[in-house]
Formats: C-alpha cells, sequence, structure tokens
C-alpha cells in the first residue's frame, strides 16, 4: 500500500530497503533543488566545498562582500544540519513515532516555498545573499543531516563527490586481480568489490542526475508556456485594436472597454500604452 510505503521514510525502525528507498528520493529532490536554484539565482547550494574555495579567493582578492555572501550560504548550510540533528534527537529523546517526520515535512514546505516564490525572495537580501539561496543552503543542510544520521553515515544525497569516490573505490576493488591469491576465508588481504554498496551509489547518483534534468526540463517547459501565452496575448489584441470595440469613439462605454482591453493584454511584452489613448 502506498502508505505503508511513505510511512516506512519516516518510522524508527529502519531497514536496508527503506534507507535505500529514501536516499534515492531525498538525492531526486537535491537534484532538482540544486539545478532549480542554478537556474534561479546562478548559484549551487549544496556545493560546499566550491563556496567555501571561492570564499578563500575572494578574501584573498580583498573582496570583502562576496567573503560574507560565502559565509551566508555555509551558515545556512550548517543551521540546517544542526536543525535536522535537533529535530530528530528531540524526537528520539520523545520517542515519536515519526522520528523523521519533521525533518521532511519542514523540508517540503521550504521547497514549497521556494517554487511559488522563489523569484520574488531572489529580490530580498540577507548579509549581501539573496533569499533563495540562503533558503536552498538550509534545506541543502537540512536534508544532508537528516540522511546521514537515518543511514548512520552510510548515505549522503546532496555529496556527490562522495558519492563519486566511493563509486571509484568499488570499482578499483571490482576490476582488482588478486591473481592466485587463497579466498576471503583463509587470507584477509582478498580483495572483493561490495557489489550491493557499488549498485546503491550508482542509484543516488543517477537519481540526483534525473532531479537535476527534470528540473531543467520543467523549467524551459515553463518558459516556452509563457513565451507562446504571450504571444498569444499580443496576436489577440491585435486583432482587438483593428476591431469597433477598441476604436475608441470618445463614448464612456468604449472607454470602459479600452481600459478593460488594458488589463487583460497588459502582460504584452510589445505592447505600447500610448496604443490605449482614444
Amino acid at each position: 500500500m502506498p502508505i505503508n510505503y511513505l510511512r516506512g521514510f519516516t518510522t524508527p525502525e529502519r531497514t536496508d530497503a527503506t534507507n535505500r528507498r529514501l536516499g534515492r528520493s531525498l538525492a531526486f529532490v537535491a537534484g532538482a533543488a540544486n539545478a532549480g536554484g542554478f537556474l534561479a539565482v546562478g548559484q549551487y547550494t549544496s556545493h560546499m566545498s566550491g563556496i567555501v574555495s571561492s570564499l578563500a579567493d575572494n578574501l584573498a582578492l580583498g573582496e570583502l562582500n562576496l567573503v560574507v555572501a560565502g559565509l551566508s550560504s555555509l551558515l545556512s548550510f550548517l543551521c540546517g544540519a544542526a536543525t535536522s540533528a535537533i529535530l530528530i534527537n528531540w524526537g528520539r529523546r520523545h520517542r515519536l513515532r515519526g522520528v523523521y517526520a519533521t525533518p521532511l515535512v519542514i523540508e517540503a514546505a521550504l521547497l514549497l516555498c521556494f517554487g511559488l516564490i522563489g523569484s520574488q525572495l531572489e529580490q530580498h537580501r540577507l548579509l549581501f545573499l539573496p533569499a533563495t539561496v540562503c533558503l536552498l543552503c538550509f534545506v541543502m543542510g537540512l536534508q544532508n543531516a537528516m540522511i546521514t544520521k537515518i543511514s548512520r553515515s552510510e548515505i549522503r544525497t546532496t555529496h556527490v563527490t562522495g558519492l563519486v569516490t566511493d563509486i571509484g573505490i568499488e570499482l578499483g576493488k571490482l576490476f582488482y586481480w588478486n591473481g592466485s591469491a587463497p579466498r576471503p576465508s583463509a587470507d584477509a588481504d582478498f580483495v572483493r568489490a561490495d557489489r550491493q554498496k557499488l549498485a546503491l551509489l550508482g542509484s543516488l547518483l543517477v537519481s540526483f542526475l534525473s532531479g537535476a534534468w527534470r528540473a531543467q526540463s520543467a523549467s524551459s517547459t515553463w518558459a516556452m508556456f509563457r513565451h507562446c501565452r504571450s504571444r498569444s496575448c499580443c496576436l489577440r489584441w491585435r486583432r482587438c485594436r483593428s476591431s469597433t470595440i477598441c476604436g475608441g469613439s470618445g463614448d464612456s462605454r468604449d472607454g470602459m472597454r479600452t481600459t478593460s482591453r488594458r488589463r487583460q493584454f497588459s502582460d504584452c511584452p510589445d505592447l505600447d500604452n500610448s496604443e490605449f489613448r482614444t
């Protein structure tokens, strides 16, 4: 049942299967949020290594505004991770049934805010940084700490560098030739890859990539839809302008109709307000 499937994400009794499902889902969300953040503000929000490196570069160059902005991103990520740890430990102390539900609900609410008013948040700044970036950095820290505590540091969803590193290690083990070495029961030096772990790491990487791809595709589709809607609006306005209704004969009723048309077609980028003058 779907309810049982979803309940497995938040129950205190963890299994490897539920942890893998949750990890893949959160990796998809992380990829989408990271790509969405880049499309919105031109900055990746889960790449703390790059943020710290750019912080050091800007500090050396004397760009104090960019240094403060980098610190804001770093502190937002830290606050998100700390918040997740506090909520999970509080739930465990009080023996809540859905101990991991609270961080998931907060993450979902914040991502919903980003989807609905992300463009407006970009205009507001917190310590030289758009509020959208702070919001997404907080969400990434919240999510990464949550899955880290759930899986006991075995799964991370926003740290793709670590995923690729672990995949490389397991591939190295997989292709290592043991030669005439004895079986693992007789010699601890026998090298064997953990195929189950390799499959998990690969699925997390694919999930992250899929989330980023879906975010980009959705953004492109929405931009195309707005463009087509705007073009259709302009064509309808030009057709209306040539009709007798918008002719502007000076009658008060015609003036009211003209005002109505102005409001209806105000989002047309090619529209000149002077065309409404009677």
